[in-house]
């Protein structure tokens, strides 16, 4: 009895919470008084990781424009000793607002605000490596640089990567181990619920930044299951690094509300399973436009790339000597190659840029956690700025 009469009080208790909130939610639609925005400012960690917090930006007139806001929004600052980014007797960390984006979770005029990291003095914090690719590209703007960057990932729910089994037992036969999937091949761009885990995440996602204002142009099943990948791009210049972590943010609050964990470990499962990269395709204003740039143009800074590998790989993200192993579509990392239409070298050459004689090349080398200000400066710099 007593049980019945708790699970009545609890059930009350629901109905009434749920009651409330959807009041609020009426509230919130009808209100015609409103002059106030939410900017939700989003920044690196001193792990690699992203943060956010909320400043409310009163006296607006709604609806409102981003245009309109960014005048509106402030300098501000957080603890840097709890986010790995400042001492505990010095903890103020400065942020700056640089890119401005639709709130797909607030909705209305709210928005996101990707900041970066200064000390009080106004010095660029060493987390913060926004400033040095900003630095860079603006050495040589007229040679429009385009990045299109392939982000895969992998969902996991309580510790095991979507669709796969739970069990880590073996069977009574000689070559079954449960726990595991059957062999990849029929994940990739897969349909049906026996194949395809994850679509509903992906989905939300693409909507949110297709919300935003994000640069995403698609997005499709990988080749391990519960692994996905969507596309950032073409972005110019330091934009590509604001979209591509602004993207990052909005996956986390998505897997967040689905209650599943994305991982952007390169090699999130061991043995013959694809890794997760982050594929860079780059192209220059006349790598793009120039006749028989690919022999011109491209060919030298490929010789320099070749040069500049080790160099590359330092900041193509951590762990990725589990990845580029020459084996599942990748080249050994302490080796340098280009092909066309090889997805097995370090740099691809689309059948179309070798055909035309100009176009754009795919650097296959970055891993699925690079950070995107970090690798786009770096190519930017080996094939421009030291061709110069």
């Amino acid at each position: 009895l007593k049980l019945n009469l708790d699970q009545n009080k609890l059930i009350t208790q629901t109905c009434s919470t749920m009651a409330a909130l959807k009041a609020l939610e009426a509230n919130l639609a009808k209100d015609t008084q409103a002059n106030y925005v939410m900017a939700e400012y989003v920044w690196i960690d001193g792990f690699g990781g992203l943060r956010s917090k909320t400043k409310v930006i009163t006296g607006v007139t709604l609806p409102a424009t981003i245009e309109s806001l960014k005048p509106r929004l402030p300098v501000w600052n957080f603890d840097g000793s709890s986010t790995g980014q400042a001492p505990g007797e010095d903890s103020e960390v400065i942020l700056k607002p640089q890119a401005v984006f639709r709130d797909p979770f607030r909705g209305g005029s709210n928005i996101m605000v990707m900041a970066d990291c200064y000390t009080p003095a106004g010095e660029p914090i060493p987390t913060n490596t926004r400033a040095g690719a900003s630095a860079l590209f603006a050495k040589k703007p007229e040679e429009e640089p385009w990045f299109g960057i392939e982000q895969e990932y992998t969902l996991f729910k309580d510790g095991t990567p979507l669709g796969w089994p739970r069990s880590g037992a073996r069977s009574m036969g000689p070559c079954v181990q449960l726990g595991f999937p059957g062999p990849q091949g029929p994940y990739y761009c897969s349909a049906g619920a026996d194949v395809c885990f994850g679509r509903p995440i992906s989905d939300d996602h693409m909507h949110a930044c297709l919300y935003a204002g994000i640069t995403i142009s698609g997005t499709n099943a990988e080749v391990m299951p519960g692994q996905w990948e969507y596309q950032v791009g073409p972005c110019v210049g330091i934009d590509s690094g604001d979209h591509m972590w602004m993207s990052r943010y909005i996956m986390l609050r998505i897997c967040e509300a689905h209650g599943v964990t994305v991982s952007w470990d390169p090699k999130p499962i061991p043995g013959d399973w694809n890794g997760a990269g982050c594929h860079t395709n780059y192209s220059t204003k006349a790598m793009r436009e120039q006749d028989n740039s690919f022999e011109t143009i491209m060919k030298p800074m490929l010789a320099n790339m070749e040069k500049k590998h080790m160099e590359h790989i330092a900041v193509y993200g951590e762990g990725n000597d589990k990845r580029l192993t020459g084996a599942h579509e990748t080249a050994p990392i302490d080796k340098f190659s280009y092909g066309v239409a090889n997805r097995g070298a370090s740099v691809r050459i689309p059948n179309d840029t070798a055909k035309n004689g100009k176009g754009y090349f795919e650097d296959r080398r970055p891993a699925s956690n690079i950070d995107p200000y970090l690798v786009t400066g770096k190519i930017f710099q080996t094939t421009v700025l030291d061709l110069a």
